[in-house]
C-alpha cells in the first residue's frame, strides 16, 4: 500500500502554517505569543520584544531584470519592519542572511547592502549580524527584525471587537498594478531589446512595487495621539485576505464599503488601461505594506482628521459574515483571493 502524498498546494500557505503550528509546543513562559501573528512576542522585563522573519527569493519575490539590487535590499528590510509596525512596536535591530551564486560580484553585494543600510538609517534600526553562504540558484535574502514595546501597547490580530471601526492607511492596489506594468515592459524588452521601457507615467505604481515603505510614521503618530489599535496587521497579501485573518483571530465578522476604499488615481487609471478591475486590485493585490487596523469608537475623534487614515468599515458579529457593500448599496460576500505562495 503506497503512502498518501498531499500536495502543499492543497493546504496553501496559511493552511501549511496551521498544519506546522499544530505540532509546536511552547515550553518557555517568556514566550507570550508564538506562531500566528505578524511577529512573535517575548517577555523582556518591563517590556516585550517582537521578532519576525521574512525570506525573499529571486524569481519568486523579485526579478533582477527590473528590480535594482539597492531597491531589493531596502525592500527586504522594509517588509520586516512592516511586520514589527503591525504589532504596534518599534523596530530596533535586524539580522541579514544572504545566499549568493557566483554570478554576483562584490560590487553587486555592495549595491544590495547600500539599500539595506539605507533602510536601517531610515527606520533607525541596527544591523547586528547574519550569515552568508553560497547558492546554486539565484539570490536569497532572509531578514529577521527585532522590535520592542510595552505590553499594553501591543496590537494583536485577535483584539477586534464588534462595532470597532476598520481603518487602513495610505492607498491600496498600487504594488500589484506596478508589478503588472514591470512584467509587461519586461516582455516588450525580451521581444525587442532595442525597445526602451515606457515607465515614465507609471512612477507611483512601479515605485510601490520596487521600494515599498513600512508605515512606521503611523505607529509614531498613534503613540503621540494615545491610540492603541484593538487589532492590527500589515497589508502584504491583499486587503480582503488580511480582513479574513483579523476576523478569524478575533472571531468576528466585518463589513467594508467600496466607496471608502482608498486608491490612487494612477493606480485606478493604470488598472483600467490593463483591463483590471481597480476594486479587485485594492481587495486582492498584495505587497502594499499599508496598515489595516481596528479602533474603538471612542478613539475615532482622535483620528478623524488624519489625512492618511481611511475608515473603510466596521466589525460585526461573526454570524453576520464578511461583506463588501458596493457603491450601489448591494452587499457582496467578501472573498479572500490574495497572493498565493503555493
Amino acid at each position: 500500500m503506497s503512502n498518501k502524498r498531499t500536495e502543499i498546494s492543497e493546504l496553501g500557505e496559511f493552511g501549511l502554517i496551521d498544519h506546522l503550528n499544530s505540532q509546536v509546543r511552547i515550553k518557555n513562559t517568556s514566550t507570550i505569543k508564538g506562531i500566528g501573528d505578524d511577529a512573535a512576542v517575548i517577555e523582556a522585563g518591563d517590556h516585550v520584544k517582537v521578532v519576525t522573519t521574512d525570506l525573499l527569493l529571486e524569481g519568486v519575490h523579485f526579478d533582477l531584470s527590473y528590480a535594482p539590487l539597492t531597491h531589493v535590499g531596502f525592500k527586504a528590510v522594509a517588509v520586516n519592519v512592516s511586520d514589527v509596525a503591525a504589532m504596534n512596536a518599534i523596530p530596533k535591530q535586524i539580522t541579514v542572511s544572504i545566499a549568493l551564486s557566483n554570478r554576483f560580484s562584490v560590487e553587486a553585494v555592495d549595491a544590495l547592502y547600500e539599500g539595506i543600510n539605507a533602510a536601517c538609517e531610515h527606520y533607525g534600526v541596527d544591523l547586528v549580524g547574519g550569515d552568508t553562504t553560497a547558492s546554486r540558484g539565484g539570490l536569497i535574502i532572509s531578514v529577521t527584525a527585532i522590535g520592542e514595546a510595552k505590553k499594553e501597547q501591543l496590537s494583536y490580530r485577535s483584539g477586534a471587537k464588534v462595532n470597532d471601526i476598520l481603518c487602513v492607511t495610505g492607498d491600496l492596489g498600487a504594488a500589484l498594478v506596478g508589478l503588472q506594468i514591470l512584467e509587461r515592459e519586461k516582455q516588450v524588452y525580451l521581444a525587442n531589446p532595442d525597445m526602451k521601457p515606457d515607465l515614465e507615467k507609471y512612477t507611483v505604481v512601479t515605485s510601490r512595487q520596487l521600494k515599498p515603505d513600512a508605515r512606521m510614521d503611523i505607529i509614531h503618530e498613534l503613540r503621540d495621539l494615545g491610540v492603541v489599535p484593538t487589532s492590527m496587521m500589515d497589508v502584504s497579501d491583499g486587503l480582503a485576505s488580511e480582513i479574513f485573518h483579523i476576523c478569524k483571530a478575533s472571531q468576528v465578522g466585518a463589513t467594508i464599503y467600496e466607496d471608502k476604499l482608498p486608491i490612487d488615481k494612477q493606480t485606478f487609471d493604470t488598472a483600467v488601461e490593463l483591463n483590471l478591475d481597480p476594486i479587485t486590485c485594492v481587495l486582492n493585490g498584495g505587497e502594499d505594506y499599508e496598515l489595516l487596523f481596528t479602533i474603538d469608537q471612542k478613539d475615532f475623534a482622535k483620528l478623524e482628521k488624519h489625512p492618511d487614515i481611511h475608515f473603510i468599515g466596521h466589525i460585526t458579529k461573526p454570524e453576520e459574515g464578511k461583506y463588501l457593500v458596493t457603491k450601489s448599496g448591494t452587499a457582496v460576500q467578501l472573498k479572500a483571493q490574495g497572493w498565493k505562495h503555493f
